[in-house]
């Protein structure tokens, strides 16, 4: 059953050179507790895909469901999380993932939302620098407190806006393996958009590729493997095929 819904979507931008069409008729669907990772050419509007889903922004032409409602605001129970982590840093590392329950859940009492940041600090494997500040972490730790953060109050969708963009490759395949184990414990509905192929069939369920702009879905991927995900997957005959599909759309787009 799909929890995103995406019909017919068409979205403008006004400029002084007039409007700048950047959505055209686009149609996704994200299946319940599924992830799917949007990819395109550069400038396409994937990140203005994701304001509108969030209710951040309406569509001048079309309509977006969550769990069958249709979006005409922001919305509590999406998160959100973006290639900057936006820690505040007058604020420990506990209390910056708290700030969610503080705003969409404040009668919940203290020890609860307390216990609830202690258990994903702990699953991220950051249960000991709850105390901390964000600059005493590094980039990737900040990345990890940033997720918590996104999913402390349950949100039933998860957005990311190219989240590992920033990190060597090294820490962003670390973070690949903790978001699927993240997602194992707390399933969400997640949208991510990224630019790294590699990215987009090792932790999605589906690969939706854009056009050029105006953007329309111009090629959908289920992503299937019959094993527990690892990095090695990656280098594998399947994963090769897959990607060079995709670099093919890609070309296909940037065409456009």
């Amino acid at each position: 059953m799909s929890l995103i819904k995406i019909r017919n979507v068409s979205h403008d931008f006004e400029s002084d050179d007039g409007p700048i069409k950047v959505l055209k008729n686009l149609d996704l669907s994200v299946e319940r507790d599924s992830l799917t990772a949007v990819v395109g050419p550069s400038g396409c509007g994937k990140s203005t895909l994701t304001r509108l889903i969030s209710g951040l922004l309406k569509p001048d032409r079309g309509e977006i469901f969550l769990e069958g409602e249709k979006v005409v605001s922001p919305r509590s129970n999406v998160g959100m999380a973006f290639q900057n982590p936006v820690l505040l840093e007058w604020r420990t590392i506990l209390d910056n993932i708290m700030l969610p329950l503080e705003i969409v859940a404040p009668k919940m009492p203290k020890k609860e939302k307390v216990g609830r940041a202690e258990r994903l600090l702990s699953l991220v494997g950051l249960a000991d620098f709850a105390g901390r500040r964000p600059s005493e972490l590094s980039g990737g730790m900040r990345q990890r407190a940033s997720l918590c953060r996104a999913i402390v109050h349950k949100p039933k969708v998860l957005i990311m806006d190219e989240p590992f963009g920033a990190l060597d490759a090294f820490t962003r395949e670390d973070l690949w393996q903790v978001l699927l184990d993240v997602k194992a414990e707390e399933p969400f509905t997640g949208l991510l958009i990224t630019h790294d192929l590699r990215e987009s069939i090792f932790l999605a369920d589906q690969v939706a590729v854009l056009s050029g702009r105006p953007a329309m879905t111009q090629y959908l991927m289920d992503v299937e493997f019959s094993e527990k995900r690892n990095i090695e997957l990656l280098f594998t005959a399947k994963s090769t095929a897959m990607l060079k599909e995709l670099r093919k759309q890609i070309r296909i787009a940037q065409a456009s």
